[in-house]
C-alpha cells in the first residue's frame, strides 16, 4: 500500500511494482484525477486505486478497511509513506506559519497516521514500513526550513519505529532522495497563492531588510529547480524496492548523486565548513 500515487515517485512506484507482479494499493489524493485515471488505464487488474488524503483520518481508516478486506489471510507486506508537499521554498523568517503547519500536517502527521493505522496488518505479515523523507530532512538546506523540519521529524519517527517494531520482525526504512524531478514542486497557481500569502504577511521592516529584488527572486529559484533535478527516478525506485524486498534492508537510503556528499560533509567536517559549502 502506498500514498501519493497521483504523480512523481508514488505514481512511478505504483506502475513499477504492478509491472513486477505485486498487488498494489495505490492511494491517491484525487481518485478522479489524471494520475489515478492513468493508473487504472495502464496497470493490471491487480492494482487497486484508493481515495487517500492522508490528512483526513476518515479516509485513512476507510483505506485501511478496504485493504484489510482485500488481503484477508494473504496479509499486507508493505506500506510506503510517499505522499508529501514541498511548499514555497523561501527563507524561514519569510515563510508564514501556515506553511510550517501545512508541511507538518502532510509530511509528518499524515505519515504517522497512516503508519499507526496500518501497523496491525504489518505485524501479522512481519512486513515493511518505508518512509519517503528527503535529503533536506537529514541536513540543513537554505530555504527549506518548513519542508526540512517536517521531513526531519519523519526521519526521526522512522528511526524510533525501526527500533521499537523490530521485536515483531517489522523492518522500517527511511529514504532520503536528493533532487529528482517528481512534480512535488507544484503548479504555477499553487506558487502564486503561496507567494501572495508570503508577501501579504511580511512586516515592513522584514521586507526592507530582504529587499524587493530578493523577494522577487524567490520565484526564480523555484522556476530553476527542475533543471537541477534528475529526471530518471530509477535510483529512488531501486531503493524502495530494496527496502521492501531485501532480507536485511538498510535503515537509511540516500539515492541520487547529490545525496551522499553533503551528508558526509555534514557528518564528518566542522559545521562552519558545511555552512560555507
Amino acid at each position: 500500500a502506498l500514498s501519493g500515487s497521483d504523480t512523481g515517485i508514488g505514481h512511478a512506484l505504483a506502475k513499477h511494482l504492478d509491472s513486477l507482479g505485486f498487488v498494489v494499493f495505490a492511494g491517491v489524493l484525487n481518485k478522479d484525477g489524471p494520475g489515478a485515471e492513468e493508473l487504472r488505464r495502464t496497470c493490471s487488474q491487480r492494482l487497486c486505486v484508493l481515495q487517500l488524503d492522508i490528512t483526513n483520518a476518515t479516509q485513512v481508516k476507510e483505506a485501511y478497511l478496504t485493504v484489510s478486506e482485500k488481503v484477508q489471510n494473504a496479509g499486507l507486506w508493505g506500506v510506503v509513506n510517499n505522499a508529501g508537499i514541498l511548499g514555497f521554498p523561501a527563507d524561514g523568517e519569510l515563510l508564514p506559519m501556515s506553511a510550517y503547519r501545512h508541511c507538518m500536517e502532510v509530511n509528518f502527521f499524515g505519515a504517522v497516521e497512516v503508519s499507526k493505522t496500518f501497523l496491525p496488518l504489518l505485524r501479522k505479515s512481519q512486513g515493511r514500513l518505508v518512509n519517503m523523507s528527503s535529503m533536506a530532512g537529514g541536513i540543513p538546506l537554505p530555504r527549506y526550513a518548513a519542508y526540512g523540519a517536517s521531513k526531519a521529524a519523519l526521519s526521526m519517527f522512522s528511526g524510533v519505529m525501526r527500533q521499537e517494531l523490530s521485536k515483531w520482525g517489522i523492518k522500517v526504512a527511511a529514504v532520503h532522495p536528493s533532487g529528482f524531478r517528481t512534480g512535488i514542486q507544484g503548479t504555477a497557481e499553487q506558487w502564486d497563492k503561496q507567494e501572495k500569502e508570503l508577501m501579504e504577511n511580511l512586516p515592513a521592516d522584514t521586507r526592507r531588510a530582504y529587499g524587493e529584488e530578493y523577494l522577487l527572486g524567490l520565484r526564480n529559484h523555484l522556476l530553476h529547480l527542475p533543471s537541477h533535478c534528475a529526471p530518471d527516478l530509477s535510483p529512488v525506485l531501486g531503493a524502495v524496492l530494496h527496502a521492501l524486498l531485501a532480507k536485511r534492508p538498510q535503515g537509511l537510503y540516500t539515492p541520487g548523486k547529490g545525496a551522499y556528499v553533503p551528508l558526509c560533509i555534514f557528518c564528518c567536517f566542522p559545521l562552519w565548513f558545511y555552512d560555507f559549502f
